[in-house]
């Protein structure tokens, strides 16, 4: 066949269905636009699923009546400048667009508009797009002093066979909401509305730039309780830095949509960094249960390649396993501060089964006690109750102190364990679990999946200061794998052997298995490793010999924990509390489960309705 020269139009319909795939696509495109014309406020309609009508309005800098003809020619931008020589850098992209394809694309599958002021320019001005035919430029009202007003009609109406492709309009209506939250939580010192078929949806005014701003925004948008339950993350190593939020490993989902990643201010989805914080929560979470995090990574322009597809929404970096490391380092560091923390969600779901329909309390109840209140005191009828139950009257679980010198008594004032974190323990319930008092509560701890937790700390920690005791196979075994992938396992030697496992290359497309962690007991050395081989071409981490590890662990740390079922005595109660405020992580099993419950005592009053 002959080689044929595509009409332009034809080539802008092509280039289209790369850029714009779906409503949520073009409505990403325009929101961008306006975010690099430094717009402080920014609506959204649409109708019809996105395909009927998009609107983006912006009060940013506006068009020029000169620059509506080139804003709508493909691979026109105002958003890269030549250098003194002439040349165009792309590797230091400072805008979310660069291509300059956006609004020819959309214009070339729609009936487009735009209408703008710019900044300083008395009078507005209007170009119309249909089909990829280009009108004159025209005088148009404006409302605003400057900005535009970018209106998108009959989405892929010139294009018919993509409109087969099209989800339903509530399907579509529900990706343009998700992509102008991504924004909106990338770009927190701008408003954002959003209304679609006339109702409102989104209304999210500008909050202040930095950390706070950011996580009334991210309240705003993923829920009140995400802002109660996240750990604040702001790390930095050679000139990469993250920051952002990520949720207690008690406050998780059984997806990962509730996991957003920002590169310089642009949402993306990119596997290496989903990877990083499946491996940072590996130790915390069932793997049916995903945490909730949004990261930004700051990072130069020539570290990170954005031109990598034309929908913009994935990254290169040139040392991904500088990003990967400080990932994981971060949130890890996060993890370990937040001690035995528990999600406030654990006491709220707790207190909704004591009635119909649910309860949530109050994020801002303070404690309260019940001490002399109601009319009670601890009198005759206190007395007497006491009496009749043997050891009521004595104190439970109390430190008392030791008085050696004489005088000590007068002036020493006596601890009372109720001050610690999670209190001092009061009683054992169906000798599974304990009952603590705090100065403002009750805690109700699991003694099995606690003790658990402790035990497989203490196994990480000494895993952690000497290597992994290793057993050699009796006869070493061959793994035939795939060349590229006996390359990444042999590369990584070095940091196998220190998990317990030595191998060697063997040829172009093998590897020899010498030593397997001792641990493991017989084990599929094969299979191992092409698990190996697997998780190092997806995440760039030997994952699936960790993994193996840990499961071995929290197993052995399972069954050498208090099981449930065990009659404790005061002090063990209350050396178990005490270990687990010292122990980072103990507020939740090996498997992501809460280890605690706090219930406040303000809450409880509720319940028996005294408050």
């Amino acid at each position: 066949m002959p080689i044929r020269r595509l009409p332009p139009e034809t080539v802008n319909r092509i280039a289209a269905g790369e850029v714009v795939e779906r409503p949520a696509s073009a409505v990403k495109e325009l929101v961008e636009n306006a975010l690099d014309a430094g717009a402080c406020s920014i609506e959204i309609q649409a109708d019809g699923g996105g395909l009927t009508r998009i609107l983006v309005a912006d009060d940013g800098q506006g068009l020029a009546p000169a620059e509506l003809p080139l804003a709508v020619e493909r691979h026109a931008t105002s958003k890269l400048a030549p250098d003194d020589a002439g040349d165009y850098d792309l590797l230091r992209i400072a805008t979310l667009g660069f291509r300059g394809e956006a609004l020819p694309s959309i214009g070339s599958v729609a009936r487009l508009s735009i209408t703008s002021r710019a900044r300083g320019f008395a009078d507005a001005h209007a170009v119309m797009v249909e089909a990829g035919a280009v009108g004159p430029v025209t005088p148009a009202p404006f409302p605003g002093p400057h900005g535009a007003r970018v209106e998108v009609r009959d989405l892929f109406y010139a294009t018919p066979a993509r409109l087969k492709f099209m989800k339903s309009e509530r399907a579509e209506a529900m990706a343009i909401a998700e992509e102008v939250k991504r924004q909106a939580m990338a770009h927190e010192a701008v408003a954002f509305s959003l209304d679609i078929d006339g109702r409102r949806v989104l209304r999210l005014p500008a909050e202040p730039a930095g950390p706070e701003g950011r996580l009334a925004r991210l309240s705003a948008i993923l829920g009140r309780e995400f802002s109660d339950n996240a750990l604040p993350i702001d790390h930095e190593r050679e000139s990469v830095r993250l920051s952002g939020f990520a949720g207690l490993p008690t406050y998780s989902r059984g997806n990962a949509g509730h996991q957003h990643l920002f590169v310089n201010g642009r949402p993306v989805r990119d596997r290496l960094l989903q990877g990083a914080l499946r491996a940072a929560y590996a130790d915390f979470l069932a793997r049916d249960r995903h945490p909730l995090a949004a990261l930004y990574v700051e990072l130069d322009g020539t570290l990170v390649d954005v031109n990598v597809h034309p929908a913009k929404t994935e990254v290169r970096f040139r040392d991904p396993g500088l990003v990967r490391g400080l990932i994981i380092g971060g949130l890890r560091h996060a993890l370990a501060g937040a001690g035995h923390r528990a999600s406030t969600t654990v006491a709220g779901a707790a207190l909704g089964g004591f009635r119909p329909g649910g309860y949530t309390p109050s994020p801002s109840a303070a404690g309260f006690s019940a001490w002399r209140q109601g009319g009670w005191s601890p009198g005759a009828v206190a007395t007497a109750v006491a009496q009749a139950i043997p050891g009521l009257s004595e104190i439970s679980a109390r430190a008392e102190p030791q008085w050696d010198t004489p005088g000590v008594a007068d002036t020493a004032t006596i601890f009372d364990p109720v001050d610690y974190p999670l209190g001092a323990a009061r009683a054992q319930v169906h000798e599974t679990y304990i009952v603590a008092q705090t100065r403002d509560g009750v805690v109700i701890v699991d003694q099995h999946a606690a003790h658990e937790r402790l035990v497989y700390e203490r196994m990480k920690a000494e895993m952690a200061d000497g290597a992994v005791a290793r057993q050699a196979l009796l006869l070493p075994q061959v793994v035939e794998l795939d060349p590229a992938e006996a390359e990444r396992v042999g590369a990584r030697a070095e940091e196998l052997a220190a998990l317990g496992l030595v191998l060697e290359p063997f040829g172009p497309g093998a590897v020899l298995v010498r030593e397997v962690p001792a641990m493991l007991g017989e084990t599929d050395a094969a299979g191992l490793v092409r698990d190996i081989a697997d998780d190092l071409a997806e995440n760039g981490q030997a994952l699936a010999l960790k993994e193996r590890l840990a499961e071995v662990c929290s197993t052995m740390a399972c069954h050498g924990s208090v099981r449930a079922g065990r009659r404790l005595t005061a002090p063990e109660m209350n050396a178990l509390l005490r270990q687990m405020e010292a122990t980072p992580h103990s507020g939740q099993c090996n498997h992501g489960r809460p280890t605690y419950v706090e219930l406040k005592l303000a809450d409880i009053e509720r319940l028996f309705g005294r408050r």
